[in-house]
């Protein structure tokens, strides 16, 4: 289906990209506007990629001309620009240095924000049949009851207003009202109900089609202020025996109406429920084994189980595709077959297989932004506009490719190019079935729409395919029906920071306190990272202290913890061959351990919570007093913080100096320290218990 895909929410002056899906690149589309606000002025162009920017507030209706008929698509403008973001870029080596004027600035800074972020928004959806319980199967009563759609909106943490304060805006999908009337049903929006409150929304299961998807945001209005509005959250009411629906099914663990057996519902934005508890590995498919050419897959595959052992669940490959010959493996020149130096299709599909016999998932690593320079295509195109390719690139008015940060070995394409999003979505159906998930490299320069179209295609074949993305400072927008788990460069470089000295290691969580204010949903999850294939080894920028407590900091704070190969050994070049031979053992029995405790207690992962712990540090003199900075201890090298859900309550303690630290936590804990199981409680002088810390102890809350 051509349609372009789900409702838009966007502030006046931004401007979105409109694309027909699954498109015929001979095939003719027309876009118009169909209904706008009576002061608009606002236009589409006339190409069959076109982009649209509203201009003042209010409802729009696109419509777009296809070659299978007519499609609208609802979008809702706000009077508020809460879009955009202010980093600053660069990068630093100090170690420890302490001095604020010496202070590094990489490229995942905390964003700068002014003002109060943006509300977020949970929408549930279940089925309601005026009384009855239980049900016979039959249609009619299939369509007695109701679909009720409800909104909890919570106000930015930052933001002195309530809850109550808050509105909520419904939109219902309009490839389902379409799909309602085609079907001879009512239209649903013809019939909905909104409650008195504004947070909830019926319609009579009788105009619910196979599906029905409902899209909501909360909005927040300050006195004096403009609006600030939440990423969009969805959720669907599906007709069990409809099959899979037509055009897509994104989102998150289908769940059945205990009462409403002929249904079931679907968040459309959840992460695959075996996020939450998956841990990453990364390789480096080119210098992870020792292999002669063409033989990396089967190298790769004999390792798997060394790399299960360690207690990691999801591999994720770097490139695999045809390249121009650059190790990195990111300038693709054929997207549809293996590269010769790392082996045939049949040994990566052998790998893939390997590591599913180990429990293992696996993630490949999917560009879209670009291509090599040996593509054919470029090499056609370069200095030829007569070329049949030319339109499939970006170009510059000095004739040289559009590229980003001076790279000179790729172009970047043309999403506006309907055989530009042909071919990567002939990509996406070539790869998604042999794998788990992609990693969408560089996803920040891609339009949205055509990561809107790429999770409605995967989530159609497997509702649990993983999507990550690249976007690095993180946008919270791209949780809005695009990617599932996003890169947390922020608490990368806020670890960087603690490991130099530059700022406090209470400031991680800051940091992770971050992703709520500038407004991503609780239902994002982020992956935590200390290096990767593109970053200098942690221990080789900040010391081995400080790399234990970073490498705990990631296990045991909300989020996906990753490791990239080599970091369990302590390898210290980036990229080079992994020094399997002259492995660190002691460095890899203590990422086991703390695996092993993040497995065995779910309140360290994604879903418990995060809160602060009152703390005071001392060195590992216990009769010092007061408490000072002393040796090799400072009190900032410390953080404590508390981890819960419904069974479990931890305290979670992080050490970053080159020695042991005492910590008195304020609150009642346990002896025993969960990673090492040994105890971690002494007595100071006065009586005063303390964990002693070595790089990091989790303990119990007493009573647990």
């Amino acid at each position: 289906m051509h349609h372009p895909g789900p409702p838009r929410f966007l502030a006046t002056g931004e401007r979105t990209q409109l694309a027909p899906r699954d498109p015929n690149p001979d095939a003719a589309y027309a876009w118009r506007v169909a209904d706008a606000p009576p002061d608009s002025e606002a236009t589409v162009g006339d190409d069959a990629v076109t982009e649209f920017t509203p201009d003042v507030p209010g409802r729009y209706l696109l419509g777009l001309d296809a070659p299978d008929g007519d499609h609208l698509l609802t979008i809702r403008a706000f009077p508020a620009s809460y879009e955009g973001v202010d980093v600053a870029g660069g990068s630093g080596t100090a170690i420890r240095d302490r001095d604020p004027d010496d202070e590094p600035v990489d490229y995942a800074a905390r964003e700068r924000h002014e003002g109060v972020g943006r509300p977020r928004v949970r929408v549930d959806a279940s089925v309601a049949f005026d009384g009855e319980t239980g049900g016979d199967g039959s249609e009619e009563r299939a369509d007695a009851g109701e679909a009720v759609f409800t909104a909890v909106p919570t106000p930015n943490p930052e933001s002195t207003l309530d809850a109550e304060d808050l509105s909520v805006t419904f939109v219902v999908d309009d490839r389902d009202v379409a799909a309602a009337v085609a079907a001879g049903r009512p239209n649903p929006r013809d019939v909905l109900r909104v409650s008195d409150d504004g947070r909830g929304l019926r319609v009579p299961l009788a105009a619910v089609p196979e599906r029905l998807r409902v899209h909501a945001v909360a909005v927040a209005r300050d006195p004096g202020e403009d609006p600030r509005v939440s990423v969009a959250d969805a959720v669907a009411v599906e007709r069990v025996d409809a099959g899979p629906p037509a055009g897509g099914e994104p989102g998150g663990e289908a769940v059945l109406t205990p009462d409403a057996p002929e249904f079931e519902t679907v968040r459309l934005n959840d992460p695959p429920a075996w996020t939450a508890d998956a841990s990453v590995y990364e390789v480096f498919v080119r210098t992870f084994a020792d292999a002669e050419e063409g033989e990396a897959f089967d190298a790769i595959a004999e390792r798997i189980p060394r790399i299960a052992e360690l207690g990691v669940d999801t591999l994720w490959l770097t490139p695999v595709l045809g390249h121009d010959g650059k190790p990195h493996g990111y300038n693709i020149v054929d997207f549809f077959d293996t590269a010769d130096d790392l082996g045939e299709r049949d040994d990566f599909e052998a790998l893939v297989e390997t590591a599913h016999d180990h429990g293992m998932r696996v993630l490949f690593d999917f560009v879209a932004n670009h291509t090599a320079r040996d593509h054919e295509w470029f090499r056609d195109a370069y200095e030829n506009p007569a070329s049949p390719y030319r339109d499939r690139y970006e170009w510059q008015e000095s004739g040289e490719p559009g590229t980003y940060f001076d790279w000179e070995l790729i172009a970047n394409l043309n999403h506006a190019n309907l055989d530009v999003r042909r071919f990567l979505l002939d990509v996406i159906d070539e790869w998604a079935p042999l794998v788990d998930g992609f990693r969408c490299d560089m996803a920040w320069a891609v339009p949205d729409s055509f990561w809107r179209e790429l999770r409605d295609r995967v989530k159609d074949i497997d509702r649990e395919f993983l999507l990550m993305d690249e976007t690095i400072p993180y946008i919270p927008g791209f949780h809005e029906g695009m990617f599932d788990v996003h890169f947390d460069a922020t608490l990368y470089f806020q670890l960087r920071q603690v490991g130099r000295g530059a700022e406090p290691a209470a400031s991680v969580l800051d940091a992770v306190d971050q992703r709520a204010e500038i407004g991503f949903p609780d239902h994002a999850e982020f992956l935590q990272y200390i290096e990767n294939h593109d970053e200098t080894r942690y221990r080789v920028e900040c010391g081995d202290a400080a790399a234990a407590a970073a490498g705990a900091a990631i296990m045991t704070l909300p989020g996906v913890p990753m490791v990239y190969a080599g970091q369990e050994i302590g390898q210290r070049g980036r990229r080079d061959a992994i020094a399997w031979d002259q492995a660190r053992e002691e460095v890899r029995d203590r990422y086991e351990r703390l695996l092993a405790t993040r497995r065995d207690h779910p309140a360290l992962g994604p879903e418990g919570d995060l809160s602060r712990v009152g703390y005071h540090v001392a060195s590992g003199d216990l009769s010092e007093r007061p408490v000072v900075a002393s040796g090799d201890v400072h009190p900032d090298d410390v953080v404590a913080f508390r981890r819960r859900d419904g069974d479990e309550d931890l305290v979670v303690v992080l050490n970053f100096a080159p020695a042991d630290a005492s910590v008195a936590v304020d609150v009642d804990h346990g002896e025993r320290d969960l990673v090492t199981g040994e105890s971690c409680v002494v007595e100071d002088g006065e009586g005063t218990e303390r964990v002693r810390v070595d790089d990091v102890a989790v303990v119990s809350v007493a009573g647990e």
